[in-house]
This record gives structure tokens, C-alpha cells and sequence, in this order.
């Protein structure tokens, strides 16, 4: 039997036990409250009659029948009672409903009675069967002894019909309670088969042993949410990867996540691959919707950490760059010896001078100017690589004159992406401005272990409704889709080592942008 079935049974069953156990309480106390209704009410007529001064002076005098058993009818016939029998102090019936048995015993004990105590007995069997009487005695006016006693009864068959009416109520009652308990039951049953979507509780059982192994089993972040966008599952590595506590419940509009996670989130549609930002952290988000019958319950996120993925890219891009830029060195150097030694073999020396000074004037950044200017090999080999870039985009990348980096880095990877970040968008937005010749003017400077980057271009310049959330990940002023990364890497870079990056008031009469960043920490005292 499936267990929502066994426990609809034991709260049917539960019910029924608790309406018989109340209906039987019901019942006794109705009974013995009718019996001491009816025998009250026995002695109150009883008492009535024993005052009466024709009854105490013929009870006195044990005078039979006659007036007594006149008043002792009108009184039974008056009150609906079964019997009023009127006796002496030996208790002699003087009156009757029997007028044979008058001038006998009673047939049930009047020894309470005579002895001056009211008697309030509980059902009893006479002459004229069972019945509820009650007994009380008959004092002289002095009230100085008894000379008898009176007793009225009413037929056990009244109280036990008014018990039966009440009894009768109080059934209808408690079967309308067994129904609406049954029918309560069967609802709850109903309720607990949808919420455990038919499940058994061993099968709820081993789902939850399935869902601990596989959460906290695998290497990738999981959080699900609800249909009200709670936060209803997550695993340890989620909270690791994105650096903040998920408390099951909370709302994901009070934890400070990624904007583009948020936005997977309220979208509900399904997102492959996207990339986020959080803490020093690069994610690969993948969402998708979860249905339940054609009913909407909730998405689950997952989240891959691609950091060191992209680290290595990072790396990668910066030696592939270098080689690639040395290797158009090599042969523009190549080439130019070539038209020297042409120049020099046709004795046109005016021509070859001419030609090294020109050579020697020019205006990008050099190797053997960053050797002066720029110590640490990381940084030259950056710099390098992306005035290679520049000129092979028809840019020039400049070196800022006060420029000045006596000592090393200690962090290459940290200033590879706050420096290059900031040096690519610059190169964009000089090749997209309407500025001609264009370029991008980088300047170095070293104060004690502190490193401070400026970058200035030649481009438009960055828009007005864009300066607020341009360190925003996803916020970017590129028409192509897969940017808004690069500022939100180089910020967080910066801002793990206690510095930051921001944009700049380029100055009076320029329309480029300037980015401004400091690394404190970045550089060795001793060079």
C-alpha cells in the first residue's frame, strides 16, 4: 500500500476513534445529567406536596386515601409524573395511583426519608416499574418530628427519551465531524501527493542521498532558484566561485552578484557560455529554465571558473604578440639594412644619413628607449608587442615623456591586465575616432613600491550615458558582441591589490579618453 494511502487510513481512522471516544463521554454525561434533572425535579414536587397542611395533618392523623389521594393524583396528573405515594412514619402507603396497595409497605426503602433526610435516589424498580424518583419526609408544623414521608417518581422512559433526542443530535453532529475530518483527510492526502509529486518516502529518501553526491560531488558551481527568484539549492563551490554566502531563501536581488548572472536570472531563457565577472574571478555561466508539467519552478545556474583558462590565454597572446612583433622587426630591420647598404654600394651617403636620421626620429616606442626608460623586461616586452599591434594597424603608440620605471614588477600577470586591458581599448577607440595620425600615449611612473598607468587616446572620447557603468561587466563601446570584460578585469586586478582604475578628465581641448590607474604594491623598492 503507497504510504499517502496508509496515512489517509490512519487519519480516518484517527478521526473516527476521537468522534466514538467523544460521542461515548457525550452520552454518559447526558444520562446521568437527565437522571438528576428528572430526580431534582422529583423533589421539588415531593417537597411541595409535603408542606401542603391537608398532607400534614392527615399524614399526622395516618388518615388513608381520601383527601390525600385526591391531592396525590392531582399533583401526578399536573407534573406528568408516573407516581406521588404519600406514607406514615412507618411507611404505611396512605396514598396511592394503586388504590389496592394503599394501607401497604412500600416496596422501596423509606428509611432515609423518615429519618428527616431527603432522599435523591437514582433509578429504581417499584411496583410501577423502573423509575426515577426521589423522596423527602413530612415534618409536623412544629417541625419537631417526621409523621411521614412523600415520594414521586417520573417513568425511566422519559429521561431516556429526551436522552435519545440529545443523543440523536449530538450523532448528527458527530457524523457531519467524521465527514468534514474525512474529507480534510482526503484533501491533506491530495496536498501531500502534489507537493511530493507522488513520490514514496524512500524514494524521497534516495533522491536526497542523489542530490548531496551529485552537488557536492562535482567540480562545478550549481544554484537553483525558485519561481520567486530565491535561492533554493547551491553547493559549496558555488559559494567559493562567487566569493559570497547563498543562504537558501534569500532573495537574489539582496546578494551582490554579477549584473549579467542577475540578468540570467530574471530572463529565465537559456544562457550557454556566458562570461562573468566575480571577485578576481572569470565564470562561465550556463542557465537553463527548469519546468515541472508545463509549470515554471525555478532555473538552475552553473558556473565554471575559467581564471586560470584565461590567465594562460593571457600569457599566451602577450608571447605570441612579442613573437610576432619581433619577427616584423627582424625584417623591417632586415629591410632597412637592405636600403641602407643598396644606399651606401651606390655612394649616395648624403641619401644613407638622411636615412639613418630618419630612423632615428621616430616617434614609436623602441627597445632600446624602454631600456632607459622601462627596466622591467615584462613591461617592455608589453609595450613592445602592442606598438607592433599598433603599427600594424596603422596607430602609434607613443611612450609618454615623463615616463619612468627604474625598478621590476612583482606581479607580471596583475599589470599584463590592467595595463594591456586599458592599452587595447584605448587602440580601438583611436582606430574608430575621426583624429588622424592615431594614437595612444602611455605613461609609466614608479613611486616607491607604486605603480601609476595612464592611458590616453585619440578617440572620441567615452559617451556621457556610459561614464557610470563603464567599469560595468558587459558594458562596452564596442559594436561586436563578447566585450565588456576588459575594464571590469583590469578594475578587479587593481582593486585586489588595494588600488583602482578609473576615467580621467583627459583636459581642456581634448576629446580622448583617459584612463588612470594605481597599483600600489606592484614594484621592488631596489629595483
Amino acid at each position: 500500500m503507497r504510504f499517502s494511502r496508509q496515512v489517509l487510513l490512519l487519519q480516518i481512522g484517527v478521526v473516527f476513534l476521537v468522534v466514538g471516544i467523544g460521542v461515548a463521554l457525550v452520552s454518559a454525561l447526558l444520562s446521568r445529567t437527565l437522571t438528576n434533572q428528572y430526580g431534582e425535579r422529583a423533589l421539588a414536587i415531593a417537597k411541595s406536596v409535603a408542606v401542603d397542611p391537608v398532607v400534614v395533618a392527615n399524614a399526622t392523623a395516618k388518615i388513608p386515601g381520601g383527601a390525600l389521594e385526591e391531592r396525590a393524583l392531582a399533583v401526578t396528573a399536573r407534573n406528568d409524573a408516573l407516581f406521588v405515594v404519600i406514607t406514615d412514619d412507618r411507611g404505611i402507603r396512605l396514598a396511592h395511583p394503586t388504590e389496592s396497595l394503599i394501607g401497604q409497605r412500600v416496596s422501596t426503602s423509606p428509611d432515609r426519608a423518615l429519618a428527616g433526610e431527603d432522599d435523591v435516589s437514582a433509578v429504581q424498580s417499584g411496583t410501577l416499574g423502573l423509575s426515577v424518583r426521589s423522596k423527602t419526609p413530612i415534618w409536623t408544623p412544629d417541625h419537631g418530628r417526621v409523621v411521614g414521608e412523600v415520594s414521586v417518581g417520573f417513568d425511566v422512559a422519559d429521561p431516556t427519551g429526551a436522552f435519545n433526542r440529545l443523543l440523536t443530535i449530538t450523532l448528527l453532529f458527530a457524523g457531519g465531524a467524521l465527514l468534514l475530518g474525512a474529507g480534510a483527510s482526503a484533501l491533506l492526502n491530495r496536498r501531500l501527493r502534489r507537493v511530493t509529486h507522488g513520490l514514496e518516502p524512500h524514494e524521497l529518501t534516495e533522491l536526497l542521498y542523489e542530490r548531496e553526491a551529485v552537488l557536492h560531488g562535482i567540480g562545478e558551481g550549481v544554484l537553483a532558484v525558485d519561481e520567486s527568484n530565491r535561492v533554493s539549492v547551491r553547493n559549496d563551490e558555488a559559494e567559493r566561485l562567487l566569493g559570497t554566502e547563498l543562504p537558501i531563501g534569500a532573495s537574489m536581488a539582496e546578494l551582490k552578484l554579477s549584473p549579467r548572472l542577475h540578468k540570467a536570472v530574471a530572463e529565465g531563457r537559456p544562457v550557454d557560455n556566458l562570461l562573468a565577472v566575480a571577485g578576481n574571478r572569470v565564470l562561465v555561466i550556463n542557465s537553463r529554465a527548469v519546468r515541472l508539467d508545463d509549470r515554471p519552478i525555478g532555473t538552475v545556474l552553473t558556473f565554471r571558473d575559467r581564471t586560470d583558462l584565461d590567465t594562460l590565454t593571457r600569457e599566451l597572446d602577450g608571447i605570441r604578440a612579442l613573437s610576432d612583433g619581433l619577427r616584423a622587426q627582424r625584417h623591417e630591420f632586415a629591410n632597412r639594412l637592405h636600403t641602407l647598404y643598396g644606399l651606401l654600394q651606390l655612394g649616395h651617403h648624403t641619401e644613407a644619413v638622411e636615412y639613418l636620421q630618419t630612423l632615428t626620429d621616430s616617434t614609436s616606442v623602441r627597445p632600446s628607449e624602454l631600456g632607459d626608460a622601462v627596466a622591467d623586461p615584462y613591461l617592455q616586452a608589453l609595450l613592445v608587442a602592442k606598438t607592433e599591434q599598433a603599427q600594424e594597424k596603422g596607430l602609434t603608440l607613443k611612450l609618454a615623456d615623463d615616463t619612468w620605471v627604474p625598478t621590476t614588477v612583482t606581479d607580471p600577470i596583475a599589470a599584463n591586465t590592467v595595463i594591456g586591458n586599458l592599452v587595447d581599448n584605448a587602440l580601438h577607440a583611436a582606430r574608430m575616432g575621426p583624429r588622424r595620425p592615431a594614437t595612444v600615449e602611455v605613461g609609466l611612473l614608479a613611486e616607491g613600491d607604486t605603480l601609476h598607468v595612464s592611458v590616453v587616446d585619440s578617440g572620441p572620447g567615452v559617451p556621457e550615458d556610459l561614464r557610470q557603468t563603464l567599469f560595468d561587466e558587459g558594458v562596452s563601446t564596442k559594436i561586436s558582441p563578447g566585450h565588456g570584460l576588459g575594464l571590469a578585469l583590469a578594475r578587479q586586478a587593481a582593486r585586489a591589490r588595494g588600488g583602482d582604475v578609473w576615467l580621467a578628465d583627459p583636459g581642456e581641448g581634448e576629446t580622448g579618453a583617459l584612463f588612470v590607474a594605481k597599483l600600489p604594491g606592484m614594484l621592488t623598492e631596489d629595483g
